[in-house]
């Protein structure tokens, strides 16, 4: 079974592998070892920090064994095909965590692959954010449904799809604020309305985004983007969280970023280190809900 975007799981799995994140934070030791034994390669083209740090601690929590694989020192580099590499790493491995430019090359990947594949990353997706985004938000609300989420910014990334579909899986509303040009995909928004969720999207940050339990943000300038960063900063600016923001809220939101951030552009200092930001909680929620779905993944994987 891989997990390649947030709609392989339904409600049921998806809250489940919440509130297991939730008590496998209170106790390590409550999802045991179900890794014991296995070796899952950690394959990724793009630098992280939270992504592979916490799924390596995650693997080794369950008993597994994490084997570093560098694209540069694989043959698939030198032209080998993905169906060839997939076949073979799926001989001597038991799982593969990919973190890749090319959505399609994952897709690929999984199609040949006989072990389960995880997205760490894409272009399109970031599935296993928006497990942590959404404990965080059930750790701070008490609940995961009759929420009223905001994303600000640049609506048409990977952070901002997975968090939207996830917020239709869950049946949630969210709100996404963003000027003309950068809103989501339509494919991603009737998606989600398809799973149940309400998605609206506003060309400023005000109105219904005053009335929300969560306010998230992205980076402004993604990887691959450099080239835009003058004109991004420049129509993106209005979209920033700061305190003038949450003042106007009706009641006061949590604070989300998945980080990294660079502040003073798309959140302020202040507002990222104030008592209502939760961001730093949201990145160790990375680590417990990988956690879960590792469970919840190999406990259907029998090889």
């Amino acid at each position: 079974m891989d997990f390649l975007k947030v709609t392989e799981l339904n409600l049921d799995s998806f809250s489940a592998i919440v509130r297991n994140g939730v008590k496998t934070k209170k106790n390590p030791a409550y999802l045991g070892t179900p890794l014991k034994g296995k070796h899952i390669g950690i394959f990724f083209e793009k630098p992280s920090t939270r992504t592979r740090i916490s799924f390596e601690v995650a693997i080794h929590h369950l008993g597994g064994e994490v084997i570093h694989l560098n694209a540069n020192e694989l043959q698939i580099s030198r032209g080998e095909s993905i169906e060839d590499t997939a076949k073979v790493l799926s001989r001597y491995l038991d799982g593969l965590v990919i973190r890749t430019n090319s959505h399609k090359f994952l897709e690929d990947f999984a199609r040949f692959a006989d072990v389960p594949v995880i997205n760490a990353l894409s272009d399109l997706y970031h599935p296993c954010q928006s497990l942590a985004d959404f404990m965080t938000i059930y750790e701070a609300s008490g609940r995961l449904n009759n929420l009223k989420i905001c994303y600000s910014g640049d609506g048409d990334n990977n952070v901002a799809h997975s968090l939207i579909l996830a917020s239709g899986i869950t049946k949630n509303e969210i709100i996404v604020a963003s000027p003309s040009g950068y809103a989501p995909s339509e494919e991603i928004i009737r998606e989600a309305r398809n799973l149940g969720g309400k998605v609206t999207l506003e060309n400023k940050l005000d109105g219904s985004c005053l009335d929300v339990d969560a306010t998230y943000t992205d980076v402004w300038i993604s990887m691959g983007k450099e080239k835009e960063s003058s004109i991004r900063k420049k129509k993106l600016k209005p979209f920033q969280l700061n305190s003038e923001y949450l003042e106007k809220c009706v009641k006061k939101p949590i604070i989300m970023h998945c980080l990294p951030a660079n502040k003073g552009q798309e959140i302020t200092e202040d507002l990222f280190n104030s008592p209502y930001s939760r961001v730093i909680d949201q990145a160790e929620n990375r680590l417990h809900t990988q956690k879960a779905l590792l469970h919840y993944l190999y406990s259907q994987y029998k090889r």
